[in-house]
């Protein structure tokens, strides 16, 4: 049985989750979770290995060990498909609707200055902005998990990539709220969609950073 759509309660019960995050409320709606949200979900990837990769689905508890917001569990539901090379793909559902997504979300110290490098260098840096401008013509929000608020060390703050350059790292993402599309099986082909769109960035990535 493949994908059909997630669950048509699956954003009331992430809102309904923000509002009772506790462990009671979790194992009294746990079979709601299961239904609508984690089988489709793992039905979803299942249904994109073959042109994608196997993906990682994160666990619904949250690690709080140093965080100051002890909420037990997650209000969204997501996997990733890591490459190894600084790449990803990903794919969220939450009370807001779906996020997919996908780029070099979290670079390493030393992922981060061959970014730089090449962001720096004319050839592959105008390839990046060629890139980040195709996928927002595509309707993808480019952005990084962290901008610096002026240039990295090294770097002039009139460097004509210096938006790139405050970029902790390059991510493309598309939001999408919740409509009626969610709930069939149209969401396998707009995240496959989406995903494919991102393959030059993804290249760009393995190529540049690794």
């Amino acid at each position: 049985m493949g994908f059909t759509g997630f669950g048509k309660g699956a954003p009331a019960f992430f809102e309904e989750l923000a509002a009772n995050n506790a462990r009671d409320w979790w194992l009294s709606n746990k079979a709601r979770y299961d239904a609508e949200v984690r089988e489709p979900l793992e039905l979803l990837l299942e249904d994109l290995a073959a042109e994608f990769g196997e993906a990682k689905v994160f666990r619904p508890n949250r690690d709080t060990r140093f965080a100051k917001d002890k909420s037990p569990y997650k209000t969204n539901a997501a996997a990733v498909i890591p490459r190894g090379d600084g790449a990803s793909t990903y794919v969220s559902l939450s009370a807001e609707g779906l996020h997919i997504g996908g780029g070099g979300y979290h670079l390493e110290r030393d992922q981060l200055a061959r970014f730089r490098t090449a962001i720096d260098a004319e050839r592959s840096g105008a390839e990046l902005e060629q890139i980040a401008a195709d996928l927002r013509e595509h309707g993808a929000d480019v952005t990084a998990h962290s901008i610096l608020k002026t240039a990295p060390r090294g770097y002039s703050a009139d460097h004509p990539r210096i938006t790139l350059l405050r970029m902790g790292g390059i991510i493309g993402i598309w939001a999408y709220p919740p409509r009626a599309w969610l709930y069939t099986a149209k969401v396998r082909d707009k995240v496959a969609e989406q995903w494919r769109a991102l393959d030059p960035l993804n290249a760009w990535l393995a190529t540049n950073v690794g």
